[in-house]
């Protein structure tokens, strides 16, 4: 579960790192980066309608170069590390995912941190965050502090939020989740979202019960590489 880190783009060394999975992550990183800017972009101008169309031609044009090779739903990612929890297309923390804002974690002591910035594309109320939003970035970051805490990948069973004030967009944000119970196999987690200039004032707070799924489960769920199979594998 912990993060990918972004790799930068630098000269390949051999013929091999120039094909190899390092350089394609590089790639898709790349990708992803250039895709949010389109996105803050596309909410955010007031561009004419024939500004708008001849974008969207190009754009077509691009979707159909990127489609000309593709991965059905089942088919693993070939960015990802076979075993680990991270995913390079998380939606909440993936470095090759352009919906991610990306979210930042680290550890400091029983305490997730995250971090990130909401631009427009995550806009509910005007100049507000979507709430739906905040509830996806806390399911990760408590999800997150499940594994950080446990060792074990967990599947959210319950996530209750309480909004006690909008979350800006544009604002630098700082996330936190903690395990608070693990009993009978089912762990509590609780966190909330500030902004970093303010850590002590809770804008949403949550608290999220998690379970691991059996290794047989987690085989028929993910497959035989993920996080929790490999004691059910032939």
């Amino acid at each position: 579960m912990d993060e990918l880190p972004i790799v930068r783009s630098v000269g390949a060394s051999s013929e091999s790192d120039a094909t190899g999975p390092r350089v394609r992550r590089r790639a898709v990183v790349e990708l992803a980066e250039s895709l949010r800017e389109l996105l803050d972009a596309a909410v955010s101008t007031t561009a004419p309608a024939p500004v708008l169309r001849a974008v969207a031609a190009r754009v077509r044009d691009v979707v159909a170069q990127l489609s000309a090779d593709r991965r059905g739903r089942f088919e693993a990612p070939d960015v990802d590390e076979a075993g680990r929890g991270a995913r390079f297309y998380n939606p909440v923390a993936g470095p090759g995912n352009p919906m991610a804002p990306p979210l930042r974690t680290r550890t400091d002591g029983d305490v997730v941190i995250g971090t990130c910035t909401l631009g427009l594309g995550y806009e509910g109320p005007r100049s507000w965050a979507h709430g739906g939003v905040s509830a996806m970035l806390l399911d990760h970051v408590l999800g997150h502090a499940n594994f950080a805490s446990t060792g074990r990948a967990g599947l959210t069973v319950s996530l209750s939020l309480r909004y006690r004030s909008p979350v800006p967009l544009q604002t630098p944000l700082r996330l936190t989740g903690r395990v608070v119970a693990d009993e009978d196999g089912k762990v509590t987690t609780a966190g909330a979202i500030a902004t970093e200039a303010e850590p002590e004032t809770a804008l949403v707070e949550a608290e999220g019960v998690f379970v691991s799924p059996r290794p047989d489960q987690a085989r028929r769920l993910y497959g035989a590489d993920a996080p929790g199979a490999e004691s059910a594998r032939d």
